[in-house]
């Protein structure tokens, strides 16, 4: 019976591994994908405390590196479901079951892509998913949010003060986002809303050049640095359903304690899965390190 299994190796699954390890507590971190999750995606992480400028992979791999290094387990599986109660949970996975005191899940979220054929091939190259993180990389330049929700008009904001020119792209006719959001964008002389436009190609074979779009059906292209695509994210959450509360878009409900509402003991949350307002890497790092120190205190009480 191990003390911890995290479901997860993304930044906040493996720093609540590395926590609960330092606390000398018996941990298996289970991961379907990629260790790393998203972060794997950034060419440049310039924003975590402590580091100038490093890639998602290399930040990836020291925090593998750090955990490992501290004894903790980790399998490659995917996750099914998770059933019992605190002090002894099974975790049913498509290769084995893992039988665990507690269980953090840090199952993260992805972002919806357009679905387009080159898509992953400029991922980092001049398409991005978030416009907080390679923004300023952007700078000067002109760029394109695809999107019309809140998500989208909060990202062209930002983008407005950087950049030379913001084209924000909504299929819908209209945009879907905060009246309030619509009317600071109105405002700005560097952003062209066009709605009722598709997305059907990228331009470029070896470097990024721009999109072809189509505009109430005629076909167009237009000319960018860079694309930052905002329609959503999803959470992988419906393996914990049983054991948790998840809300209308499948997020785990939790606070900044990483204790989701209405799941059982011994079920904490951390990371990009959970309900929150700001998604980063520093954000998921501290939820892997609440969630953690949370696990810990109970694994303390259940001997």
């Amino acid at each position: 019976m191990l003390d911890l299994i995290v479901v997860g190796a993304g930044p906040a699954g493996l720093t609540a591994a590395l926590y609960a390890r330092r606390a000398e507590k018996s941990v298996l971190v289970i991961e379907k994908n990629t260790f790393g999750g998203q972060i794997t995606h950034s060419p440049r992480v310039e924003n975590y405390p402590g580091f100038l400028q490093m890639s998602g992979t290399e930040f990836a791999d020291k925090l593998v590196e750090q955990v490992l290094s501290q004894g903790a387990e980790i399998e490659m599986d995917t996750v099914l479901s998770v059933e019992g109660e605190a002090g002894n949970f099974s975790v049913v996975c498509e290769g084995a079951t893992y039988e665990a005191k507690t269980v953090i899940i840090a199952a993260g979220s992805h972002h919806r892509q357009l679905g387009l054929a080159r898509e992953n091939d400029f991922v980092g190259e001049g398409i991005s998913y978030c416009a907080v993180c390679d923004g300023a990389f952007y700078r000067d330049k002109t760029v394109a949010v695809i999107g019309g929700g809140n998500t989208a008009l909060q990202e062209t904001v930002m983008l407005s003060d950087l950049c030379k020119k913001v084209y924000v792209l909504q299929n819908l006719p209209f945009l879907t986002g905060e009246e309030k959001l619509q009317a600071e964008i109105a405002k700005k002389q560097n952003v062209e809303v066009i709605c009722s436009c598709l997305v059907t190609d990228i331009l470029g074979e070896t470097a990024f050049e721009g999109l072809a779009i189509s505009v109430n059906g005629e076909a167009r292209t237009l000319s960018v640095d860079g694309t930052f695509v905002a329609i959503g994210q999803k959470p992988e959450n419906e393996p914990f359903a049983s054991v948790t509360t998840l809300n209308e878009y499948g997020y785990i409900v939790a606070g900044e304690d990483c204790l989701p509402q209405g799941a059982k003991k011994g079920v904490f949350v951390a990371g990009d899965c959970r309900t929150k307002g700001v998604r980063q890497v520093t954000t998921a790092t501290a939820d892997g390190a609440t969630a953690a120190l949370a696990a810990c205190r109970l694994i303390d009480e259940l001997k």
